[in-house]
């Protein structure tokens, strides 16, 4: 059960386009011994973040295309290679030991040709990156189809937006206000000798200087804190509970935008969550019970209103299913897993639910719509189209110093050490006087 056999296992389902890499990779960690674990996730998270390079790479090494049935041995030779091409590891260890992992997959004919593959790249590698360099897939460790949409899309702002993409994140806290104040969390971080400094725009965000395991810090027990990206925390800004408010939070899972907003209104707003999977509430659920919080979570589908009271919302948090473009330095695996079709499907499942959002919200009521998209398809175009369609629905400008002011919403760009890719948009509901 050593780290790099296991992170082939982690890995094979997601090149036969079967779930994700932060629940694949946290089956394997269970299994891996302890002091591994760093590497395995290094191994994982690597991998996926420079996969279209190394496919790349590897399509220069193999002359046949790898059977579908042994899509764990391209696994072994994508993870060999980022060895190899990316880390700090001696190349004869990495050779052997990525080698003997063809043997506990029971597959001692790869053995041979693994090998091969590996030591290939080893003699040849200044010549292979050469000849790669007009490969954009290579030259851009994204997609093709990625670079030339989002090249066109943002012609001022697309290398700024695959750079980010490819830096580390850092870890940004959200501060429980009506528990500790920022200042005061910032002076308990200094006394476990740990660093921290203020988000620029979010008023309740602390970046630690580097990760760590966070339930080590003083005040996770007690709800002090959550885990929670600086863009994300906006949301629940531009909600703004107040008492007597009727809010919904639509697509609620993970639940972070949600526990800020029962935060923020310390119980004078009645709040409510939706989320269709009842495995991500289950995760809502457990949030619950660390910060000591609750309130009605409805698992269900946000197209319908079958578990609708018919209480009409006066604000209503449509943090909206998308592709997941702004976080892809979070999830790396999206360059593998997202394919340029699904944007037209998403966008599709986007309108029926601002829709079907629409019809529950009160006359003067706002909807706040929101993704983590870098795609204007997912995002202005969306907003742009439901005003243009909807008599009653008048866009609200967000006056901020945040992200780039759009005709329709702001939207904000990954940056590197600070926000991921977020947009936000406001629309109000107006009353039609006939």
């Amino acid at each position: 059960m050593n780290a790099r056999y296991l992170a082939v296992k982690a890995l094979t389902p997601l090149l036969n386009n079967q779930g994700a890499l932060k629940y694949t990779l946290k089956k394997q960690l269970q299994l891996c011994p302890e002091g591994q674990r760093p590497y395995l996730q290094e191994l994982c998270y690597g991998t996926m973040r420079h996969f279209p390079s190394l496919e790349a790479i590897l399509d220069q090494l193999v002359t046949k295309p790898i059977r579908k049935k042994d899509v764990d041995i391209k696994v072994v030779l994508l993870i060999g290679i980022y060895q190899l091409y990316k880390l700090n590891t001696a190349d004869h260890a990495v050779v052997s030991e990525t080698v003997d992992v063809c043997k506990t997959l029971n597959k001692q004919w790869a053995t041979s040709f693994v090998n091969a593959a590996l030591r290939s790249f080893l003699r040849k590698q200044e010549e292979i990156t050469t000849a790669l360099d007009n490969n954009i897939s290579f030259k851009y460790n994204h997609p093709e189809w990625f670079v030339q949409k989002l090249m066109n899309n943002w012609p001022d702002h697309w290398q700024q937006i695959l750079e980010a993409n490819d830096a580390h994140p850092p870890l940004t806290l959200r501060i429980n206000t009506a528990k500790v104040s920022r200042e005061t969390f910032l002076s308990e971080l200094e006394e476990q000798e740990l660093q921290g400094h203020h988000c620029k725009y979010s008023e309740y965000g602390v970046t630690l200087s580097k990760p760590m395991d966070i339930t080590q810090i003083l005040g996770f027990d007690e709800g002090k804190f959550s885990v929670q990206d600086e863009a994300a925390q906006l949301a629940a800004q531009l909600i703004s509970p107040a008492e007597g408010d009727n809010i919904l939070d639509a697509c609620s899972a993970p639940g972070g935008k949600l526990i800020h907003l029962l935060e923020l209104s310390s119980g004078t707003a009645k709040i409510q969550g939706l989320e269709l999977e009842p495995l991500r509430a289950e995760r809502i659920i457990e949030n619950f019970e660390r910060l000591n919080l609750s309130c009605p979570l409805h698992i269900a589908d946000a197209t319908k209103q079958d578990w609708w009271d018919g209480k009409l919302f006066n604000k209503i948090l449509l943090d909206a299913p998308c592709s997941a473009t702004g976080v892809i330095r979070r999830n790396p695996d999206i360059k593998l897993l997202r394919q340029p079709e699904d944007i037209h499907s998403i966008a599709k499942l986007q309108k029926q639910i601002l829709e079907n959002m629409w019809s529950m919200l009160a006359e003067g009521g706002i909807i706040v719509y929101a993704t983590c998209s870098i795609f204007p398809q997912e995002n202005e175009k969306i907003v742009a189209a439901f005003i243009r369609n909807n008599e009653n629905a008048q866009h609200q400008e967000i006056k901020a110093d945040w992200g780039t002011q759009r005709d329709f919403g702001r939207q904000l760009f990954p940056q590197q050490g600070g926000h991921d890719g977020f947009y936000y948009a406001m629309i109000k509901k107006q009353t039609i006087n006939l």
